[in-house]
């Protein structure tokens, strides 16, 4: 597999993701919840972003803001199950849409390559699913992937 795979099955909640990355399981799993590096591979490249919170452990907390010229982005969840190098579940809500609460789970499995990382989001509408998608969600997905590629490559 190369680049990030965006499953959207049409008339669900559901968004599946799925990317291998050159690395080790703890090599990523370090990149995706160290504090100081989510910002650099967080979201779009053409916003900027503000980590405000980021406390990855069972019942800890994030928040961060996305900027560009229009204005401001600001999500948050909450963590709920943290298994190092292995697995990360966590809730997921854009503070324009309130309410609106994604459950997301991501795995990272080794491989003979590396590692794939799988993410599962359920929305809580086929609405919210497509409107998220309508908003741009799969160029963020792209960006952030490679992104997180390019820090890995790096380290």
């Amino acid at each position: 597999m190369t680049g990030t795979v965006i499953n959207t099955p049409a008339g669900t909640p559901f968004v599946e993701v799925t990317r291998e990355f050159a690395a080790t399981p703890a090599q990523l799993f370090k990149i995706m919840t160290d504090r100081d590096l989510v910002a650099e591979w967080l979201g779009p490249r053409n916003l900027d972003a503000t980590i405000e919170e980021y406390d990855v452990r069972p019942g800890g907390t994030y928040r961060y803001i996305h900027r560009d010229d229009s204005g401001e982005y600001a999500f948050r969840g909450v963590f709920h199950t943290v298994e190092q190098d292995k697995l990360v579940i966590q809730t997921f809500e854009w503070e324009g849409a309130p309410g609106e609460v994604c459950l997301e789970k991501m795995t990272l499995e080794p491989t003979d390559n590396g590692v794939r990382l799988h993410q599962q989001s359920v929305f809580p509408s086929v609405d919210a699913r497509d409107q998220s998608i309508e908003y741009g969600m799969e160029n963020g997905i792209n960006d952030s992937m490679d992104r997180l590629a390019e820090l890995l490559a790096k380290s």
